[in-house]
């Protein structure tokens, strides 16, 4: 049997002989869920030969490649040696993960804008998915029922769901629509370690999270070392994105904001996406001047321009509408006329998504043939149908297909100076060569 000790001052020693992975970080969990104050002491014999072979074998071969240019299968190559020589380095404390290579990605629902994204060498990879299965072994029992974002078995058409719900059960006078400015990049890395060192009494694996952080950003073949911020694509960004948010907001507004508000207020998070439905106008109004204070105590601050205060009760028909995670929540009517909440896919992300086709078709009407080019549209609405394709929301869908298949016919008729289809035969062809049908993939009650 393994040992199991409980050590004074209410720190747990976790160090068991070799046991499954999961078997191991599941006890930690039970652990954690237990008791959520305990401190663990000993989690980085966590990090052995086994482990890091589960891990490896957990990540996507087809990922970008980092700094050293090492895929999966080179790495792969001498596997058994190459994780001994990891292991041998992490226990003389000789690993230092690399710096991460930066890329810029379109964001969603904007236009013209990008984001970074980091790519980190395939070894560091494999640390980082260890890290993660550990910290989220501490963390996700302790996470609360208002966060949904990056956590096992919940995902955004939960929150979506939940927020519908309460909407349409409780009295809501005021929604307020919270946008933090650059979350991921303005997390303070001292902030950050001290929420981790309340319950990881672990020296080592303290050391090498705070050496992940200093690792560094190469972009455009220059270094740079910042005190702040976590790259977005990194396997251990949105568990620490999760634990920061928690201890910042979620625990504050559970054990402090609720206490001091007049009537009913509920919180739904979605990593950094955020929105508080209030019963009172007044208790919306105190909630944002006191989130803005306690986001600035931890050095992140408000978007002012896109955090607002909606009118939502059921007598603002005429607008009180407010989006969350692409989806526009208004009172619409139910079939027996009365008002109702109701979700439709959002102006922006719609536009967005349409000037994403047409980009995609301009570039591949003269590359491609018919065939491959419809053979790569399928998975592109079809993936469309499976995210937005909520209840209330056919219609939009139906619209956004419809105005796929235009796009298409007028781009495919620019390949030449001579016009590929006329529409009776581009019909023709969509009948011989359907494109996936709006449908309902995820009912909100």
């Amino acid at each position: 049997m393994g040992k199991f000790n409980l050590n004074q001052g209410n720190v747990v020693n976790t160090t068991e002989i070799q046991k499954p992975t999961e078997t191991k970080l599941g006890r930690i969990a039970r652990i954690s869920k237990g008791d959520k104050r305990k401190k663990f002491c000993s989690l980085m014999h966590h990090f052995n030969e086994e482990s890091l072979a589960e891990c490896y074998h957990s990540i996507a071969g087809s990922k970008a490649v980092g700094t050293d240019s090492i895929r999966k299968d080179q790495y792969g190559n001498e596997l058994g040696n190459n994780l001994k020589r990891l292991i041998e380095r992490m226990k003389q404390m000789q690993y230092h993960p690399a710096a991460v290579r930066q890329v810029l990605i379109a964001k969603e629902g904007k236009a013209g804008v990008t984001r970074p994204l980091g790519i980190s060498n395939f070894e560091d990879k494999i640390v980082q998915k260890m890290m993660h299965k550990v910290l989220e072994a501490i963390y996700e029992p302790t996470f609360l029922e208002s966060s949904y974002g990056f956590r096992p078995r919940r995902g955004c058409h939960d929150a979506i769901r939940a927020l519908h719900n309460h909407l349409y059960k409780n009295r809501v006078e005021t929604v307020l629509d919270v946008d933090i400015q650059n979350f991921f990049g303005s997390i303070c890395h001292k902030e950050l370690e001290k929420i981790l060192r309340l319950k990881i009494k672990d020296p080592k694996l303290m050391r090498y999270i705070i050496r992940m952080f200093k690792a560094g950003i190469l972009k455009d073949g220059e270094l740079t070392i910042d005190d702040e911020g976590i790259m977005q694509g990194s396997i251990c960004s949105p568990i620490m994105a999760n634990v920061f948010a928690h201890h910042v907001i979620d625990e504050w507004f559970e054990e402090v904001v609720k206490k001091h508000c007049r009537g009913k207020v509920e919180l739904f998070r979605y990593s950094d996406d955020l929105c508080i439905c209030c019963q009172y106008d007044s208790d919306a109004v105190r909630i944002r001047s006191a989130l803005g204070k306690r986001l600035s105590k931890f050095k992140l601050q408000l978007n002012e321009e896109k955090t607002q205060l909606v009118n939502f009760t059921r007598k603002f028909k005429s607008g009180g509408r407010f989006d969350f995670l692409g989806f526009t929540f208004y009172w619409g009517k139910s079939r027996n006329g009365g008002m109702i909440p109701k979700v439709k896919t959002s102006r922006r992300r719609m536009c967005s998504k349409l000037k994403g086709i047409t980009q995609w078709i301009k570039i591949k009407r003269n590359r491609c043939k018919l065939r491959e080019i419809w053979k790569e549209l399928k998975p592109k609405i079809e993936g469309h149908i499976r995210y937005y394709g909520v209840s209330f929301n056919i219609k939009e869908i139906s619209i956004y297909i419809c105005w796929v298949t235009k796009v298409m016919f007028k781009w495919l008729n620019r390949r030449s100076q001579k016009k590929s289809f006329t529409w009776v035969k581009f019909e023709a062809f969509m009948t011989a060569n359907p494109l996936p049908k709006a449908r309902i993939c995820h009912k909100l009650f």
